[in-house]
């Protein structure tokens, strides 16, 4: 499921302007065909079913509403809830991607200029309660950056549940007054970006360390959740940063379970909003393999700010 929802945003900037689709009010689980061809059927709220035209998949992109919805309007910023099933149209088989009413987990997507263009007009023609089909094929990639053998047409379709509340600026909460010995965390307050500084003649632990020093208010983070954060790495004992989501001026936002074991065991059961600190031993960052400048067997420090859970 996770391959599948990362089209949306591998998918660059579609290059056209998408027609727009019908939106007359479609009752909730009637059959919908659109200039596509494809024929949606099933209830908003339960996994849909999608027949597809005989012949070649659709070569333009495109998108249709198949249910407006009568809640709040999807607007740009949303951080969207959504539960969507996705469907490579390839002209034989059509197989389903994976589908968030299989997994029992509705994504997260925000409606940002990262999107499609596509589904970036689609969304804002949807309310709450509404469905939405997206039709995405290989036009909505950029010159250069197709891929050989092309990817085969997407489907998508997509029920708006509602949205996240904005992530955090920066951690907020109390000082705990704790700290990692041989590192040095300075917190400005406010929205500011902290200060870690690495160069230490201490040697580093060989068992994961996690230090809290702000201690947030908001629910704990669990394994299977996607955060939103800010951090700033850099290997133990040389002060050398490697990378900081603070310096490229936005935070990061990816699924706890597909980033390095340090960060999964070390960020698990912190609340949102908290500032901790962690020295993550090699066999839980990148081991023995050098990695993007990282030397390798490196004992890793990062400060990191957990911003949103979900």
């Amino acid at each position: 499921m996770r391959r599948a929802l990362a089209v949306l945003a591998a998918v660059p900037l579609i290059l056209f302007a998408a027609a727009c689709g019908s939106d007359d009010g479609s009752t909730t689980g009637a059959t919908t065909g659109g200039s596509s061809g494809l024929k949606v059927a099933g209830n908003v709220g339960a996994k849909p079913t999608v027949t597809f035209p005989a012949g070649s998949p659709a070569t333009k992109s495109s998108y249709e509403v198949i249910q407006p919805g009568s809640g709040p309007a999807v607007k740009s910023g949303d951080r969207l809830v959504v539960n969507l099933t996705v469907y490579n149209w390839d002209g034989k088989g059509n197989a389903v991607q994976g589908s968030s009413y299989d997994t029992k987990t509705p994504e997260t997507i925000p409606v940002d200029a990262q999107l499609p263009q596509v589904l970036q007009e689609g969304f804002t023609k949807v309310k709450h309660g509404g469905r939405l089909l997206a039709v995405l094929a290989n036009d909505s990639v950029a010159p250069g950056q197709q891929t050989n053998p092309s990817e085969p047409t997407k489907v998508f379709v997509l029920d708006v549940v509602g949205t996240r509340p904005a992530p955090l600026k920066a951690a907020t909460g109390k000082e705990t007054g704790e700290s990692l010995k041989g590192v040095k965390v300075v917190s400005p307050g406010g929205e500011k970006a902290p200060t870690l500084t690495t160069k230490t003649d201490e040697k580093p632990g060989k068992e994961l360390v996690v230090k809290t020093l702000i201690e947030g208010t908001g629910p704990k983070v669990t394994a299977n959740q996607t955060l939103t954060v800010h951090y700033t790495g850099k290997i133990w004992g040389s002060d050398k940063q490697f990378d900081s989501s603070w310096e490229r001026g936005e935070p990061a936002e990816f699924p706890l379970n597909g980033v390095i074991q340090g960060w999964q065991q070390g960020l698990a059961g912190v609340p949102v909003g908290s500032r901790v600190v962690m020295s993550i031993p090699p066999d839980l960052g990148y081991g023995s393999q050098e990695q993007n400048g990282i030397p390798a067997n490196s004992t890793l420090v990062f400060v990191v700010d957990v911003l949103a859970a979900s």
